[in-house]
């Protein structure tokens, strides 16, 4: 291990947990400023975050990293101005902090509020994506935490650049910090700082999410795979069906909330199948199809076991042909992330079973499953997707990265007598 690390690691928890206290004094007001501030350092610093993601970009190549994995790493002006309104987005976002979630006054004339309140200190861990470094710490910042972000390996030299940028602005000393390496061994080290931080974020893939659940001494909130289901019923519109298709694989393979097993009624599959293979194969869309799909897609590819739990990340799909919506959620429940799935019907009553029948974070009806998104909820940028059911489930934004505190108020009310 890098002898340095854990005293800088413990000289960055405890400057987090100093600034996290500054935080809480900010006004919305204050916050607000500081985060149109950030955005315009963004801008101001756009050549050189572009600049510093060409080296990383170059790196990831020349290790074979796939066509989307490197569009998901790709920053270009166009997205370094998305990163920028994003945090413009936030700023004028309602403030979560101090607002009166219930209040009520006891027999005894005691006043008590339940009252959102900062989490504190938030440390997150992710892969790739350096938008993640902008959205992630504006997220924090607005909610009035302090952030310790740990990025990939693939992305450092354009996180070092977009947290340089963002630390040009305003804000308190030290509430946003980037740790300028990326170690395995900082990971451990994160997961046992509960000493400074309240809540760690893993956002990547199992290995990663795994390590961190293993390791942690302080609550998670897990953002695991992204095995993404459509089920398309029989009483399916089926120009609506392969239009969904399409968009849920092919408008960003390489994200979490991306299409990668579809489910198809046996009722509409000889006609369905060919219809939305056309489609997708136009897009340059690999299938990977069940027994009974390959006599109708004869020349697709017979897929094997582990497709049917597979996040590809890339223009592969898996296909599976079903008898009942029964089928499907059994198929959902049990190889899915719990993540986000969809049903494609105009039967009500089949919405319902799905709805209420496939336990995951987002069900979505007739629309794209790439609209699980913080952006899409009208949240602003979001923090992830989390795939667990305490605290935040789905997409997380501003209210889940909050906690709350009750609040009494007396007139020398006593429990007994003295």
């Amino acid at each position: 291990m890098n002898q340095e690390l854990p005293e800088m690691l413990e000289r960055m928890g405890r400057q987090a947990r100093a600034a996290a206290y500054q935080l809480a004094k900010l006004s919305t007001a204050e916050k607000n400023a500081i985060l149109f501030e950030m955005a315009e350092c963004l801008r101001a610093e756009q050549n050189e975050i572009i600049a510093a993601n060409v080296y990383d970009l170059t790196a990831a190549a020349s290790r074979g990293l796939s066509g989307a994995l490197l569009d998901r790493l790709h920053l270009d002006e166009a997205r370094v101005e998305a990163m920028a309104v994003g945090i413009e987005q936030i700023a004028a976002l309602p403030d979560p902090v101090g607002q009166v979630l219930e209040s009520w006054t006891r027999p005894n004339g005691l006043k008590i509020s339940q009252v959102r309140v900062p989490i504190g200190t938030i440390g997150m861990i992710y892969e790739s994506r350096p938008n993640v470094t902008a959205d992630a710490a504006a997220l924090c910042f607005k909610a009035g935490n302090a952030t310790l972000l740990r990025g990939g390996s693939e992305a450092i030299s354009s996180n070092l650049a977009i947290a340089l940028a963002l630390g040009k602005a305003g804000a308190p000393e030290h509430a946003i910090q980037l740790i300028p390496c990326t170690d395995r061994e900082s990971v451990a080290l994160m997961a046992g700082m509960d000493r400074w931080l309240d809540l760690i974020i893993p956002r990547g893939g199992k290995g990663l999410i795994e390590t961190v659940v293993s390791l942690a001494r302080m609550p998670v909130i897990k953002h695991y795979d992204g095995i993404c289901h459509l089920w398309v019923d029989e009483h399916a519109d089926l120009d609506m069906a392969v239009r969904i298709a399409v968009d849920s694989k092919i408008q960003k393979p390489g994200v979490c909330n991306a299409l990668e097993t579809m489910l198809v009624h046996a009722a509409i599959a000889p006609t369905f199948l060919p219809k939305v293979a056309a489609a997708l194969r136009g897009k340059n869309v690999e299938l990977r199809v069940c027994e009974k799909s390959i006599a109708i897609l004869t020349d697709a590819i017979l897929a094997e076991e582990d497709d049917w739990s597979a996040e590809y990340l890339d223009l592969i799909l898996s296909v599976r042909i079903l008898d009942s919506t029964e089928e499907a959620i059994d198929h959902i429940n049990h190889y899915g992330s719990h993540h986000t799935d969809v049903i494609v019907t105009e039967d009500a009553s089949m919405v319902q079973k799905f709805f209420s029948g496939v336990d995951s974070a987002c069900v979505f009806h007739n629309a794209s499953s790439r609209l699980a998104d913080g952006g899409e909820f009208g949240f602003g940028a979001e923090i992830g997707i989390s795939t667990d059911k305490l605290h935040a489930r789905g997409p997380m934004g501003l209210r889940e990265l909050t906690s709350y505190q009750y609040r009494a108020s007396g007139a020398g009310q006593l429990k007994g007598e003295p």
